[in-house]
């Protein structure tokens, strides 16, 4: 289930900001919105620092023409500003008509003049880079000592996250109306700064009117299934993990993601392996010795985790059999090493989890736009596709993708992945839809993380995934009511 106002939580590409800008356009001119924008750049440049001498560099486009409006601003509040601009704008535009209302000093477009001031601008291309930044332009930027960005660092992609020609780190950046992948996506992240969003008057229901396909991923997304006073552990729903021979510990650790997820019940199959896991198996997870063919008849296993700590043969023998069955699977670790080069051997998963090197194993190195071949991977192998890292995303078949930014870099240890399939695997289990229930996955175990303290082992992950799944139900009751 998804909220209307999960539109908040959307991720316009900036081809379609453009179409969102021109439908405005209709009801409110381009020169308030530009005067909205440049308004809101002054505001956060003085909320957040103490006055110092600024240099605003212009570009001839519409972000060009927010920095002469943020200029004046800044100058009618006292601040001594300085304006440069790469090429004059096209006259008759908005942006003319903003610059002409400049009435202060103006400089060469030079990194000398960049490294003069305490503070730069960034006003000249913004997210709707469509070739490399010439690196007469680059060399400005590498000059200044601090900068505010408007929109996006020039050179960053707004739709991919990464650098075309070269970007300079922005202390801060101010966009509008709403996030861009870019913001979300490394390296344009990171290269962002503090990122600002400010409200210029765009009408939320000319939003609503472009098919926008990304989202943030936050709860209002998606919401985790209540435990209510009829839950019981069959309602919470089974989680069943194929557990390997020589690698144990993978399959205990997604069971301990899939229990303190909220499953109602997990179950390990491990065939003539049972006593190995017996021995360590914690009071409540159930090992299970009986060949797979008996297990599936029980029709209320449905969800099953198929992948880690199996080698490529105990993959080969087991994911076919559950595929087969109808069961939702939950393919990982192994399961890429099965199919390492031949991607339709992951048909008939229902989500598939792969880290950038298990990616690039099966369907080739993704490139530099890591959501279309995220996109691709599912509409190729029909699974909802997790491409873990630093900002994970999750691709639906359908086109769907959700981009999460709430996780730490303390999850890039081993384990931490066999972790995250339970956790999935426990959402899906309790009836959520599967590309939401691999969002709240994604998001349940990157809050655990933030919250597991300093330098955290997987083994720490699932003693904070019942309070990460509390702070997600509280959350999306904001939303949801």
């Amino acid at each position: 289930m998804q909220a209307p106002e999960a539109t908040r939580l959307v991720l316009p590409t900036p081809a379609q900001m453009g179409q969102i800008d021109a439908a405005a356009a209709r009801s409110v001119p381009v020169s308030v919105l530009m005067e909205n924008a440049g308004r809101a750049v002054a505001r956060a440049i003085r909320q957040h620092m103490r006055p110092c001498r600024v240099l605003v560099l212009c570009g001839p486009g519409n972000n060009g023409g927010d920095g002469y409006v943020a200029a004046r601003r800044l100058a009618e509040q006292g601040w001594p500003v300085s304006v440069a601009a790469l090429a004059a704008p096209r006259p008759g535009g908005d942006e003319a008509a903003a610059a002409a209302r400049w009435r202060g000093p103006v400089v060469p477009f030079t990194p000398q003049s960049a490294a003069a001031f305490d503070l730069v601008v960034d006003a000249v291309f913004g997210a709707g880079l469509s070739r490399d930044v010439a690196p007469d332009v680059v060399a400005v930027l590498a000059a200044a000592r601090r900068i505010v960005a408007i929109d996006m660092p020039s050179g960053v992609d707004g739709a991919t996250g990464g650098v075309r020609g070269g970007a300079a780190q922005a202390g801060m950046t101010v966009t509008f109306c709403r996030l861009k992948p870019g913001h979300l996506l490394l390296p344009g992240r990171t290269l962002c700064g503090h990122v600002v969003l400010a409200d210029i008057g765009i009408p939320e229901s000319v939003i609503g009117g472009v098919a926008i396909r990304t989202w943030r991923n936050e709860p209002g997304l998606w919401r985790t299934p209540p435990c209510t006073v009829n839950s019981y552990k069959y309602s919470r729903g089974v989680v069943s993990i194929c557990g390997g021979r020589e690698m144990p510990g993978a399959a205990r650790l997604s069971a301990a993601g899939a229990r303190a997820a909220g499953a109602g019940l997990v179950r390990l199959a491990v065939g003539d392996s049972a006593e190995v896991y017996r021995m360590t198996a914690p009071a409540g997870l159930i090992v299970d010795s009986d060949p797979l063919e008996t297990l599936l008849e029980d029709r209320r296993r449905h969800v099953w985790v198929c992948g880690p700590g199996l080698s490529v043969a105990e993959v080969a023998a087991v994911f076919p059999a559950l595929v087969a069955a109808g069961r939702a699977v939950i393919a990982d670790a192994g399961a890429f090493s099965m199919a390492a080069g031949h991607p339709e051997r992951l048909k008939g998963a229902a989500i598939i989890t792969p880290h950038i090197g298990e990616f690039s194993r099966v369907f080739g190195k993704p490139g530099a736009d890591r959501v279309q071949a995220a996109r691709s991977a599912a509409a190729c192998t029909g699974a909802v596709t997790v491409l873990k890292g630093p900002d994970t995303i999750i691709a639906a078949p359908d086109g769907r993708v959700a981009i999460n930014e709430h996780a730490t870099p303390m999850l890039g240890t081993a384990g931490s992945g066999d972790t995250l399939t339970g956790i999935i695997a426990a959402m899906l289990a309790a009836g959520m839809p599967v590309w939401e229930a691999a969002c709240a996955g994604v998001w349940l175990h990157g809050d655990a993380a933030l919250h597991a303290g300093q330098w955290p082992l997987a083994e720490d992950f699932d003693r904070h995934i019942g309070t990460a799944r509390h702070r997600a139900e509280g959350l999306a009751k904001k939303v949801f009511g």
